[in-house]
C-alpha cells in the first residue's frame, strides 16, 4: 500500500487491523539509467512505462489488482545495474521492465533469473542477452545480429568498392554491433580497412576523423552512441572532408542532430520501425515534449506483460513466462510475441532512417542504393 493511503486512514482514525487493505498494489519494476549520460534514455524507459502502469490501473490493474511501479537506477553500467537488480528483487518486484544498455541488462538478467523475477528488456539489442538459455528473460526489440545484417547488406551492396571503416566505443552495445557489421561484411567478401575502438566521452575526435580522411576512407559504419557519431561528423565538415556515416539505434536521439548541426544531414541509421497509428501510440506521441519522446518499446512490455498474467491467471514467473512465449498480445508496436529464446516476434524489428534537417524519418530501402 502506498504512503498517500497509509496517511489517508490514519486522518480517518482508521488502523490496520481493524480495516485492512483489500488490494494490495502488486509492485512492478523498472531499472533505467536515470542519471549519468544516457539519461536521456532512462527519462523516455520510464515516461512511457508509467503511462502504460496509469493506463493499466484507470482499467481495473492486472488480475484485479492495482499496479505500482518501483524505479531503479543502472547507470547503463554493469555493476551498478546489478545493484539496481538487487534492489528491485528485494523491493518485491514481480517483473522487471528495461535495463535498455545491454552492458546492463546482461548481467541485471542473471540476477533476476536466480531470484525467478521475468525481465522483459526495452532496449538492450545485444544478442547474449537471449542466448543463455534464461527461461525468464524476454525483450521486445531486435537484436544485433539483425541489425548487422541489414547494415551490412547495404555497405556491401552501396560501398562496396569503397573504402569502408568501422568504429566502435567499446562497451557492450556498440562494439556488438560494430562486431556484427563486420562479421556480415565480410562473409560478402568485403573487408574494411580500418576497425577501431573509440574512447567515449571524449570533447574531440579529430584524429580519428583525419586518420579515415587520410586513408580516403568514403563511408564510416559507426556502433555507439550519438554523442560520439555526432562529434564525428561535425568534425568531418570542418574540414571539408564528405564522410557518409552510417549507423545504427544508438545514434536516434534527437540530441544527435544538435551535435552535428547541418552536417548530419544524410546520415542513414538502423533503428526500431515507428509504431502502427493506434490510439495509444497517436496519445503517447501528444504527450511527448523536448524532454520525452516516448518509447513505445517500454508502453508495449508493460502491455505484453499484463495481457500474460492475465492469461495464466498468476502473476507466478514460471506461468507468466510460459504465456509469454505461448501467445501473441495486442500492443502499441502491434500483435507480437516471443519465440523460444525470450525473443520478440510479429513486427520487422529494425527499418531504414535518414537524418535531414535536424530529424529523421523512414525511407525506403530500395532508394538506399540508388
Amino acid at each position: 500500500m502506498s504512503c498517500s493511503r497509509w496517511k489517508l486512514l490514519g486522518l480517518l482514525g482508521i488502523t490496520l487491523l481493524t480495516a485492512p487493505s483489500t488490494h494490495a498494489e502488486v509492485r512492478i519494476g523498472l531499472a533505467a539509467p536515470l542519471t549519468g549520460p544516457y539519461a536521456w534514455g532512462g527519462a523516455w524507459t520510464r515516461g512511457s512505462a508509467e503511462a502504460a502502469v496509469a493506463d493499466l490501473n484507470a482499467g481495473g490493474g492486472v488480475l484485479g489488482e492495482p499496479i505500482e511501479m518501483i524505479v531503479a537506477d543502472d547507470y547503463c553500467d554493469g555493476e551498478q545495474a546489478i545493484a539496481a537488480a538487487n534492489k528491485l528483487v528485494a523491493d518485491g518486484a514481480v517483473v522487471v521492465f528495461g535495463h535498455q544498455c545491454s552492458g546492463a541488462a546482461i548481467p541485471a538478467s542473471e540476477v533476476y533469473a536466480e531470484a525467478g523475477i521475468v525481465m522483459i528488456s526495452t532496449g538492450a539489442t545485444n544478442p547474449k542477452l537471449t542466448e543463455r538459455g534464461l527461461s525468464s528473460v524476454f525483450r521486445v526489440v531486435g537484436r544485433d545480429d539483425v541489425q548487422g545484417e541489414i547494415a551490412a547488406e547495404l555497405l556491401a551492396e552501396r560501398w562496396g568498392d569503397s573504402k569502408i571503416a568501422i568504429l566502435h566505443d567499446d562497451q557492450a552495445y556498440g562494439k556488438g554491433l560494430a562486431e556484427e557489421a563486420k562479421k556480415r561484411l565480410n562473409e560478402r567478401g568485403v573487408s574494411e580497412v580500418l576497425f577501431e575502438a573509440i574512447a567515449p566521452g571524449q570533447p574531440e575526435y579529430l584524429d580519428a576523423v583525419r586518420r579515415m580522411q587520410s586513408m580516403g576512407v568514403d563511408v564510416l559504419y559507426y556502433g555507439g552512441y550519438m554523442a560520439e557519431a555526432g562529434l564525428i561528423v561535425r568534425h568531418a565538415a570542418d574540414l571539408g572532408y564528405d564522410l557518409q556515416l552510417v549507423g545504427g539505434d544508438g545514434i536516434s536521439p534527437k540530441d544527435f542532430g544538435l551535435i552535428a548541426g547541418p552536417a548530419s544531414d544524410g546520415t542513414l541509421m538502423t533503428r526500431f520501425p515507428p509504431p502502427p497509428e493506434t490510439p495509444a501510440a497517436t496519445e503517447l506521441k501528444r504527450n511527448s515534449s523536448a524532454d520525452f519522446e516516448p518509447q513505445f518499446e517500454s508502453y508495449a512490455a508493460v502491455q505484453a506483460w499484463a495481457q500474460a498474467a492475465e492469461r495464466a491467471g498468476t502473476f507466478e514467473t514460471e506461468a507468466v513466462a510460459e504465456a509469454l512465449r505461448s501467445h501473441e498480445f495486442d500492443t502499441v508496436l502491434g500483435r507480437i510475441g516471443f519465440d523460444d529464446k525470450g525473443d520478440v516476434t510479429g513486427y520487422d524489428t529494425f527499418v531504414w532512417y535518414r537524418w535531414q534537417d535536424g530529424d529523421y524519418a523512414p525511407v525506403d530501402p530500395g532508394k538506399l542504393t540508388d
